[in-house]
């Protein structure tokens, strides 16, 4: 037999990747239900905390619902869950003009909706913590505000609210029997193109997490499960969270039965292993936040079954990550990554000259880009292409499939889904764009996003209100024109014109809280709120850089670094955290942090609680960025120079090309 023939043995190969369940007893299973409930399923539908009255609880019974404690059989159906929620949602409509009606209080055309001028109540913090805050830097109506004068806010150092006592509890090992995986790999011998022998070997993992049907979040026999998941993340939420939001490229593709055939040697076997189990949960976890499982059944397994470009790319990453975290050195995952990021590469190029299938190469593309930001350490010197060099097929692709139109499109279409392809590749647009100092490819649609105060799915993806983003999105135009030499009364009036803009998305006071209710468990649209805060300050900070003989030691840019600082304190610390998330604010604050700075502390602090996971991704080049700004401008101003180096000339003396988002 020829070395040949061996050689194409060894790629006739399939990996069958499968999830079952193992058996509970049913006395288990009634004692993990009666642990894990947290109300009627009428209570809990509504997102309301329930009193579980006998017969019918509190609530339902003043709102004449009919209550539930018994599973429905709408429970397990999201197009049926959605109905009752509509239903439930009249009834308590009905009920609440009838109780205005019998009080008499007139109802006038023009009353705002409540939620517009509202007190604080018990519902609105569903932790149970009442807190006031002053006003802030970040709420001033223009960049002419005298800083010096603004205390801490209130909020964010008061001992009324202290940092959070309980984190995110999931299932530990035990308490559920864990979900299996199944690789099974095949392999056959030819000799002289004649099949001969057939191995196979079936090698398990094991996950608690598995992913769930199309139209149905988990599996309707896995309902112990279901049931722990929801009452975590859905009984004690201050706000319904929409689990259809995007226009998913591969929506309903997968198999109900989760059977995915995934091809790969028998050699990168473990590299789908450790992808699966490892890189995954890294790459998009405010997604995740919000639609618990969407990142693995409606983003990565359907596109590893049907995009060989994309299983490429992820294998890739896997090695990558391999080597960072279990420090393991050799030729070996060297030409792992290497083999892979070559074959990514030249099947992007095939698929480029035949112009055909836009929709997986730009997700391959963008997986490219954005997954480097969750691997690898700073000192990887494998080469590479650099991210904007790939943006720039991307933003090709994007162009090719008209996605900044349909973006545009919903404008006028508030129920319209987002494609998820372009709402990744307007996040790496406009934070990359600030990377190089350019403006972003489609700052036009983000422009007519901005007038129109229409979403693009930013804030459900990674976290900021995309109103922000959009702003950024004009502020980095701004530092493209004044690179081209703007006229400085012109920069001015236009940096002014953008902070106002900024102001006007203030939510106003107690916006920033705390991110955990009362069990433990995390409130999305809370950290979404506290992290659009980050932003927004970091925004700022962005944007007085842009003012001619900026200075860093400035009293003014001192208060908003503080302040920024202190709203990290109600972004989750440590490895399950979400600083990850923040990289590109604390790069922009930390930047200009003097020697002293409480920034620094809280920086180093928030490094060491997340541990190892803080030397690799993004998060671990900026550490190694800002250690090499802050020594540089530390030495400068100790020399009496008051002009700073910007971190974009210390990336290019490094020869470091990230994207740090």
């Amino acid at each position: 037999m020829s070395s040949s023939h061996l050689a194409s043995a060894g790629k006739q190969s399939a990996t069958m990747v499968g999830t079952n369940t193992q058996n509970q007893s049913k006395s288990q299973a009634a004692k993990m239900h009666k642990r894990s409930r947290s109300g009627c399923f009428t209570c809990r539908l509504r997102r309301k905390k329930c009193d579980e009255g006998k017969s019918s609880c509190k609530a339902c019974k003043h709102l004449g619902l009919k209550c539930e404690y018994k599973r429905p059989m709408w429970w397990s159906n999201n197009e049926q869950r959605r109905q009752q929620k509509e239903v439930i949602k009249n009834i308590i409509k009905r009920t609440k003009l009838n109780e205005k009606t019998s009080q008499g209080v007139p109802m006038s055309a023009n009353t705002p909706p409540s939620l517009c001028h509202s007190l604080p109540t018990s519902d609105t913090y569903s932790d149970g913590i009442g807190c006031t805050r002053a006003p802030s830097v970040d709420s001033q109506l223009s960049l002419d505000y005298n800083f010096n004068h603004v205390g801490t806010p209130d909020i964010l150092s008061s001992s009324m609210m202290p940092p959070p006592m309980f984190a995110p509890v999931y299932p530990q090992c035990g308490q559920f029997a864990p979900y299996e995986v199944d690789i099974k790999t095949e392999t056959q011998m030819f000799v002289n193109d004649i099949p001969t022998r057939r191995d196979s070997t079936i090698s398990t993992f094991s996950t608690f997490q598995a992913p769930p049907v199309p139209g149905n979040q988990f599996p309707i026999e896995n309902w112990v499960q279901q049931d722990y998941f929801e009452s975590r993340r859905e009984s004690f939420a201050e706000e319904p969270l929409d689990f259809n939001f995007f226009d998913f490229p591969h929506a309903g593709s997968f198999s109900p039965s989760h059977q995915a055939m995934i091809q790969v040697d028998d050699c990168d076997k473990h590299l789908l292993n450790h992808f699966i189990d490892n890189v995954l949960r890294l790459i998009f976890p405010i997604l995740e936040v919000n639609q618990h499982g969407s990142t693995r059944s409606d983003v990565i397994l359907p596109a590893l079954e049907s995009n060989k470009t994309y299983l490429h790319c992820c294998m890739s990453i896997a090695a990558i990550h391999l080597k960072a975290t279990e420090r393991i050195q050799g030729e070996q995952i060297d030409n792992d990554i290497m083999r892979h990021r070559y074959a990514t590469i030249s099947e992007l190029c095939e698929a480029l000259n035949r112009d055909t299938d836009h929709q997986q190469i730009l997700e391959a593309t963008l997986g490219m880009i954005f997954f480097q930001c969750s691997v690898g350490r700073p000192d990887d010197a494998l080469p590479d292409i650099p991210w904007h060099q790939h943006f720039q097929a991307a933003t090709s692709l994007v162009h090719k499939l008209d996605l900044p139109q349909t973006l545009i499109g919903m404008n006028e279409n508030a129920h319209a889904q987002p494609p998820f392809n372009m709402t990744l590749a307007a996040w790496i647009d406009i934070l990359g764009a600030t990377m190089i100092g350019r403006a972003p490819a489609f700052s036009d649609t983000y422009r007519e996003k901005l007038i129109a105060q229409a979403p693009s799915g930013l804030n459900e993806l990674m976290g900021c209100d995309d109103h922000i983003m959009y702003l950024i999105s004009e502020i980095a135009c701004l530092e493209a024109l004044k690179m081209d030499k703007m006229e400085e009364v012109q920069l001015c009036a236009h940096i002014k014109m953008i902070g106002d803009q900024i102001s006007m998305t203030e939510p106003g006071p107690q916006a920033v809280g705390n991110a955990y209710s009362s069990t433990g468990a995390i409130r999305p649209k809370q950290l979404s709120r506290n992290m659009t805060a980050v932003f927004r300050l970091a925004a700022r900070i962005y944007l007085c850089s842009l003012v001619p003989d900026f200075d860093r030691s400035q009293p003014s840019i001192a208060n908003l670094v503080h302040a920024l600082t202190d709203a990290m304190d109600f972004i989750p610390a440590g490895p399950d955290g979400f600083d990850r998330s923040l990289v590109w604010p604390l790069l922009i604050a930390g930047s200009v942090s003097c020697a002293g700075s409480t920034f620094r502390n809280m920086f180093a602090e928030r490094t060491q609680r997340l541990g190892e996971a803080s030397d690799f991704g993004s998060f671990g080049r900026v550490k190694e960025l800002l250690k090499d700004v802050w020594r540089i401008n530390d030495d400068a101003l100790a020399r009496g120079e008051r002009q700073s180096i910007h971190w974009r000339d210390v990336m290019r003396q490094k020869n470091w090309d990230f994207l740090l988002i």
